[in-house]
């Protein structure tokens, strides 16, 4: 079966997809390198290769106060694809139209990939200002198509990670869900951030949202990130689709281990090329007032992520894990939507007594694909878990 075509609405668990649910060790050491601060284990500095911690970084500050954060394990080699995919030459196709051209350049992204994360502060606007540490991580991880409609794309983002070790051996795969991108053409109304932890509607004109494709993207647990629309562009060698400014809360990889500002407002931009895509950021940390103002602006950050495509390695256990629990998040998903369109606004909490979403989460995915599946009981877990985090 190709891994874009997986179904999600089969609950049936096989002996290897039982493997990963048998083993809670597993499972949590998947979640802690995931949730953890990023000097953990799971963020590491190489996937298969030489440590390298800089690109452009801070010159005349000690490297001791500016190493990146992150960890030290390494990943088993990959094998890199040397030559332009199937999925780019379909997007170079002459005659297609332009929407058929634009969902191409989305499903592009799906597939098999050495993952790699840098961040960097490279303007600070607050006296006495000084640079934060730089942020690297890395991964290996398939991106699966969940649905591919005329005017929609979902595309579920899967870690699958094996560290080397001592001895030069491969351990166990490692797997946890990772973050989702849906892609609407021509949606007229999204939630957008506000601030302060609320989600609020944004209705745009027929002309707005002409021709435009808006990027809805949701977290591990599958609760809002961000969302926004842009145009894709194609040329000879590469396609791009930019962003307008979108807010965001703070990124795990911040709120980890920052509290001096509120919000991330930036762009974003995709870009897809013969062998791969990449994903560039251009972040302001800003400060925002109670009445969700904003009221001071930390640093600028530049954030580049690239996905490389590569082959000869197994994702079976990723494959497995979302044949396993799809049906689950399938409902998870479905009850999002469902108070999106009956809400002008809503507020998401992190924690509510003592528990985190995502770890609530996890646990009801795990609990709902350990056996026969139940949809109508799992609805309800799903629905009274939300109920506790959710403010209408």
């Amino acid at each position: 079966m190709n891994k874009t075509e997986i179904p999600v609405a089969n609950g049936g668990c096989t002996r290897r997809n039982r493997h990963l649910a048998s083993h809670p060790a597993a499972v949590m050491m998947a979640l802690i390198a995931l949730l953890l601060p990023p000097a953990t284990l799971g963020e590491a500095a190489s996937a298969g290769g030489e440590q390298r911690q800089y690109t452009f970084a801070w010159q005349f500050i000690e490297d001791s106060e500016m190493a990146p954060r992150g960890g030290t394990t390494t990943g088993t080699p990959v094998d890199l694809v040397q030559q332009p995919t199937a999925a780019w030459e379909a997007l170079q196709e002459p005659g297609i139209s332009d929407l058929e051209r634009d969902r191409r350049a989305i499903l592009a992204m799906a597939g098999g990939y050495r993952t790699s994360f840098d961040f960097i502060e490279t303007v600070g606007f607050t006296e006495g200002y000084s640079p934060q540490q730089p942020y690297q991580s890395w991964g290996t991880e398939y991106v699966y198509v969940v649905a591919d409609e005329p005017g929609f794309i979902s595309l579920q983002h899967i870690i699958v990670m094996r560290f080397q070790n001592e001895d030069g051996s491969a351990s166990e795969p490692m797997v946890v869900k990772h973050w989702r991108q849906d892609w609407h053409y021509q949606a007229r109304e999204q939630h957008v951030y506000a601030g302060h932890r609320q989600w609020q509607r944004e209705t745009l004109s027929r002309r707005e949202a002409k021709g435009r494709w808006r990027q809805a993207v949701y977290q591990v647990d599958d609760s809002p990130r961000y969302m926004a629309t842009g145009r894709w562009q194609h040329f000879a060698n590469y396609s791009s689709w930019t962003s307008e400014e979108t807010w965001r809360p703070l990124p795990r990889r911040e709120f980890s281990v920052r509290d001096d500002y509120d919000v991330l407002i930036g762009t974003n931009r995709h870009t897809i090329y013969p062998t791969g895509w990449v994903q560039e950021e251009d972040n302001l940390k800003v400060v925002l007032d109670e009445a969700g103002n904003r009221s001071a602006v930390v640093a600028r950050e530049n954030g580049l992520a690239r996905y490389e495509r590569i082959v000869n390695f197994d994702w079976q256990a990723g494959d497995d894990y979302w044949a396993r629990t799809g049906p689950f998040w399938s409902l998870v998903r479905e009850e999002w939507q469902s108070r999106f369109a009956r809400n002008k606004a809503l507020t998401v909490s992190k924690t509510a007594e003592n528990t985190s979403l995502v770890m609530t989460m996890f646990g009801l995915a795990d609990k709902h694909s350990d056996g026969a599946f139940d949809a109508p009981i799992a609805r309800a877990d799903i629905t009274s878990t939300l109920d506790r985090f959710i403010r209408q």
